[in-house]
């Protein structure tokens, strides 16, 4: 009677072990399959789209920086007409494009998100865009008296909020898969 009794517990033990390994194996692939899909549809597009924006507005200032280095919007020297009209055309080609993009992520994929409220530089983003979709409507009935969304670019701000999630959720992914990862960087 003893023998079966401790049969019947080494299985029971043996089954609840077994058990509890796969929910903890299901609960890890859940886990990598929502930090995948953040990375793909969330952080990974937006920190693409804000390093080019980055990127291209640098270049855009170096190819039109005034004697002392500064572009022509960080100057105490206002833009002259030629300089406004080359911005007109890089912010209506490329940045009002790309910043559009990053909101559309932003409004599209929230359920992405890392924080359980929106936060405040997304909010920005998405006002800074808004303002600038005026800004290009006017451009586009002629009127150039703005040149500037009425709302700023959370720049730095939303450079270093985007590289650290998207850098934290690629170290979670890393982790999750067994390989050893720290700030981007194997080790």
């Amino acid at each position: 009677m003893a023998t079966v009794i401790v049969t019947v517990g080494l299985a029971f033990i043996g089954y609840l072990a077994t058990y509890l390994n796969g929910l903890r194996l299901a609960q890890r692939q859940a886990r990598l399959t929502r930090v995948n899909e953040q990375l793909s549809d969330f952080y990974g597009p937006l920190f693409a789209l804000m390093e080019a924006n980055g990127r291209t507005y640098d270049a855009f200032s170096e190819k039109y920086a005034r004697p002392d280095g500064r572009d022509p919007f960080r100057h105490e020297t206002p833009p002259t007409d030629q300089e406004l009209a080359e911005w007109r055309t890089w912010a209506t080609t490329v940045f009002i494009p790309n910043i559009q993009s990053m909101r559309d992520v932003v409004v599209t994929k929230a359920d992405l998100l890392i924080e359980e409220e929106m936060p405040h530089v997304l909010l920005q983003l998405c006002a800074h865009v808004a303002g600038y979709e005026i800004t290009a409507a006017r451009w586009a009935q002629g009127n150039y008296e703005e040149h500037l969304s009425l709302i700023s670019f959370p720049g730095r701000e939303l450079r270093e909020y985007i590289r650290d999630r998207f850098t934290r959720l690629k170290n979670e992914q890393a982790r999750l898969l067994g390989h050893n990862r720290i700030a981007g960087r194997n080790r």
